[in-house]
């Protein structure tokens, strides 16, 4: 698993976007490396601000993601780091997650990552699972392919959290604790007190 990184300096404030636009370069990078930890893709996205919206924001983040070498993204995803199940889980839940994981990283020499965006925290184990097992049928070249674009969704999510959610209307009820009662939230590529959605992840199980 790889090492933790310092937090980033949250700018999802107010005006996360109007933040993030007017920050140094280098804080504005180690956000985005907070989100794909591929360098050549954060200086991308960081030397096209000022975007207009967070939507201009996302479509260029996609945009570099689709362009990435596969020395970019492998780079991103030996930081990603396995999710492991919400500790109230069942010990057969550690003991089958943990399991899954060590084959799938065994066949692709990295963690697994998916994105849980709309599905519900009871079920995320279970998805999480089925996932793993349904994808090391995959071959490798095929699997970079999900991997590549399970990091996307990802990446849009933890930039949403980070820059945007501030600035979205106020969710009309508290949410749940991220993955439970089936599985925690992945840390993604830093450590960050964010619910991202499982690797990856806000939208794992990073």
């Amino acid at each position: 698993m790889p090492a933790q990184q310092a937090e980033p300096r949250h700018l999802a404030t107010p005006d996360g976007l109007g933040r993030f636009n007017a920050a140094p370069t280098a804080a504005a990078q180690e956000l985005l490396l907070a989100c794909c930890h591929s360098r050549r893709w954060a200086e991308r996205v960081a030397a096209h601000r000022p975007y207009p919206t967070l939507d201009a924001l996302l479509a260029a983040a996609d945009e570099a993601g689709y362009d990435l070498s596969v020395a970019d993204r492998d780079e991103a995803l030996a930081a990603e780091s396995s999710a492991v199940p919400h500790p109230d889980a069942p010990p057969a839940a550690h003991t089958a997650l943990r399991a899954a994981h060590a084959a799938y990283e065994s066949r692709f020499g990295h963690a697994f990552v998916i994105s849980l965006d709309g599905v519900r925290p009871g079920e995320r184990l279970d998805q999480v699972l089925a996932g793993i097992r349904s994808r090391l049928a995959n071959e490798p070249e095929e699997e970079r392919v999900v991997a590549a674009d399970e990091l996307r969704r990802l990446t849009r999510s933890r930039l949403v959290h980070h820059i945007g959610a501030a600035t979205a209307p106020a969710p009309t009820a508290a949410p749940r604790p991220a993955g439970h009662p089936g599985a925690a939230a992945s840390p993604g590529p830093a450590s960050r007190p964010v619910p991202v959605p499982y690797p990856v992840h806000p939208s794992g199980m990073r």
